[in-house]
């Protein structure tokens, strides 16, 4: 039997895995190998996602053990690390599942090139979309900038394949090949400080925990998402994002598992319910098919307008305030608090914060996206673009800037009685429900009843949100105007 390597990235899964599927089908042994490098120099692996990525190795490696195979844990130059391992084992082909990152699509392409120079197969596979961003154009050949349309079409059509099989067994790594591995543990992708101790009761990462919080998910808040998926305080979403950017469930198995589900059970609303969610996945696939389509706006605005807007330049001190969650506006800190304790922030919040980073505050989309980036164990690269431009006004399909989030409303309409609120910052606990969004506006009998001193208990509000949000409008009105 020849051999030839299996080259994991963020395909962490052996169900649905098109490239393992093809390699065993083409007659080879695999390698399955993980190499630990950094392709994109601009974005290098977040804290929280590296923590992630540790303990979905683990995983990784006890499947495939399970199965009679096992993981190489390798690390430094992808290009370097495979040639050593193609001239170690005999490869006659390596095979990976495809990434849409720019920096991933063009090292991929000089990868395929050298492969194939050296008399090496190069094979790739689409396993992480629904559908290929060259494969889901408009009708004149040119990609979507608005999900409305791009969603329509999507699910009219459907995706691309079908599910890939799990293989019973997969053969080991050639026997007498003298391979090393690195320890996982040696990577070092685990925080030197504590501060990841509550991840540990949130998450499960790797494939069985994918499996098991979709099917808890489906069998216990599917039905109530429309309602609930908004509403902090509660688990109203699925909570598979992180599982998605690393592979670990493909959003193949997903689509196929949901209708399925609102196919057998006939409760009402499960159809709704179904393509409501359905609809937030194809706003992850309309993510990457930006970011494949236009590869700049991770640092770039796609609407060049912005490039001229007038974002505030001294904010260094508002900035970590804002990181902190010491901005004085508890919703918003509510979020951040969340997000440094769990990895994760409520999609909802993540708005409310975001808005009053970019309107409010006047502070450049990028450096918000920077935080998440660096704290979120879903970080993606695609996702996170989309949703700071999204929310800044400056992206595909995005909210006007003029469409400015109130903090204090957003509060009220999704956290009522202030659970979230009291949960991230206890500090403001026993106020009273009409101030817990506002304490700024309680009398100050009411701060004190609740044993709340403003500035010192809790911070006050790093800006008016009503003088803020029309110096807000006067920027972009000095923008707006402009060609795009």
């Amino acid at each position: 039997m020849s051999t030839a390597i299996l080259w994991l990235r963020r395909d962490f899964r052996l169900a649905d895995n098109p490239a393992l599927q093809a390699l065993l089908q083409g007659g080879h042994a695999p390698v399955p190998v993980f190499i630990y490098d950094e392709p994109d120099a601009d974005w290098p692996l977040g804290n929280a996602s590296a923590w992630w990525l540790h303990h979905s190795l683990v995983a990784l490696k006890q499947s495939l053990q399970r199965l009679g195979s096992d993981l190489l844990i390798l690390c430094g130059d992808t290009q370097q690390q495979l040639s050593r391992l193609i001239k170690q084992t005999g490869a006659e082909a390596v095979y990976w599942n495809r990434c849409y990152e720019p920096a991933f699509v063009k090292r991929d392409e000089a990868l395929k090139k050298q492969l194939r120079q050296q008399g090496v197969d190069a094979l790739s596979y689409s396993a992480n979309l629904l559908r290929e961003p060259w494969q889901h154009l408009k009708k004149d050949e040119t990609p979507y900038r608005v999900f409305t349309p791009f969603w329509k079409s999507l699910y009219k059509i459907g995706p691309s394949r079908d599910t890939a099989t799990i293989p019973e067994r997969i053969p080991g790594i050639a026997k007498g090949k003298q391979l090393t591995s690195l320890s996982i543990e040696s990577l070092g992708l685990l925080p030197a400080v504590n501060w990841d101790k509550d991840f540990y009761t949130h998450w499960q990462p790797g494939e069985d925990g994918a499996w098991n919080i979709l099917e808890d998910f489906c069998e216990n808040r599917l039905n109530n998402y429309k309602s609930d998926r908004d509403i902090p305080e509660i688990s109203g979403t699925s909570r598979l994002s992180a599982h998605l950017h690393f592979g670990e469930i493909s959003p193949l198995q997903l689509w196929h598992y949901l209708l399925q589900w609102a196919a057998s059970d006939t409760s009402p609303g499960t159809l709704t319910a179904v393509e409501a969610w359905l609809r937030q996945l194809g706003w992850r696939e309309f993510s990457h098919h930006l970011l494949y389509h236009f590869p700049h706006t991770a640092r770039q605005p796609l609407d060049t307008r912005f490039e001229r807007f007038p974002w505030r330049t001294d904010y260094a001190d508002t900035l970590a305030n804002w990181k902190r969650g010491q901005t004085g506006i508890p919703i918003v800190d509510a979020g951040m608090r969340e997000l440094w304790a769990t990895g994760y922030m409520h999609n909802r919040v993540r708005m409310i914060a975001a808005s009053l980073l970019t309107k409010n505050l006047r502070i450049p989309w990028q450096e918000g996206a920077r935080w998440f980036w660096d704290t979120l164990v879903d970080a993606d690269l695609a996702n996170n673009t989309m949703g700071w431009q999204w929310t800044a006004g400056s992206g595909a399909d995005a909210a006007p800037f003029f469409r400015i989030f109130n903090p204090v409303l957003q509060g009220e309409k999704f956290d009522k009685a202030g659970v979230y609120v009291r949960r991230w910052v206890p500090q403001l606990a026993n106020l009273e429900n009409k101030f817990i969004h506002q304490p700024w506006s309680a009398e100050p009998g009411k701060l004190a009843d609740a044993g709340v001193v403003l500035g010192r208990d809790y911070p006050e509000p790093l800006v008016d949100l009503k003088t803020s949000r029309k110096q807000a409008l006067n920027a972009w009105d000095q923008v707006k105007r402009q060609p795009g």
